[in-house]
């Protein structure tokens, strides 16, 4: 990455900003390798969001006094999972996953109030930048941690209300909405698809189908995971 800097002209003209959509992109990257499974293209995208650390660490460290370095990110995060994991590195006993996820609530909550946010909503730190099943998904489950009664979830009236329903549908049954959103999103594309190549076996435009021609190559044929 120094050298970079030096010797690339698009490299050395680069900031936080301009960065910030190829993060978004390498992150949807390496999601798309995960769900097909292609674990040995998953080592080269890691490798690509691996690449937005270190450029950004680069950038902040030009600034000299007031920057940070690649060191003090990994710094950062190793004292933050050692803070939030008293059962592994402290005294702290648990007897399942219930009980770690209510001690990293209660210690999140201290971290705030010693930052000065103790009247910080239950919500706080939950990114709206993330995709919206994502995000209704963290936000009802970050709720639901800190006290507020299921039942209150889908008491929310106005447009997106039931899409807001059917992602709590999917939480309480342990489901991920986001993951599974795209799953279902790849098996319509797949039967769409499907009903395409079938048509134009048949010499005819899929562009061009009427809704009982769609009807009859769509078939029973549900494609799968």
């Amino acid at each position: 990455m120094d050298t970079l800097r030096r010797q690339c002209p698009w490299d050395a003209r680069q900031t936080h900003e301009s960065l910030a959509k190829y993060l978004l992109q390498e992150a949807y990257e390496t999601l798309e390798t995960i769900e097909a499974g292609d674990y040995a293209t998953l080592r080269e995208e890691l490798g690509d969001v691996l690449l937005q650390v270190l450029f950004h660490a680069r950038i902040a460290q030009e600034r000299g006094a007031d920057g940070w370095t690649v060191d003090d990110v990994a710094d950062a995060i190793i004292d933050k999972l050692t803070r939030r994991h008293p059962h592994v590195f402290g005294g702290v006993a648990v007897e399942g996953v219930d009980d770690v996820r209510a001690n990293w609530e209660t210690i999140k909550a201290a971290e705030r109030a010693r930052k000065g946010d103790a009247e910080a909503s239950i919500l706080e730190g939950v990114p709206f930048g993330q995709p919206a099943a994502l995000l209704a998904y963290e936000l009802q489950k970050r709720a639901v941690r800190n006290g507020l009664p299921d039942d209150l979830i889908t008491d929310d009236g106005g447009a997106g209300g039931g899409l807001f329903a059917g992602v709590d549908a999917e939480r309480r049954r342990d489901a991920d909405p986001e993951i599974d959103l795209r799953a279902a999103a790849r098996r319509f594309d797949r039967r769409v698809r499907a009903a395409e190549a079938k048509a134009r076996a048949d010499g005819r435009d899929p562009r061009a189908l009427t809704p009982e021609q769609w009807r009859a190559y769509w078939g029973t044929d549900r494609p799968r995971d």
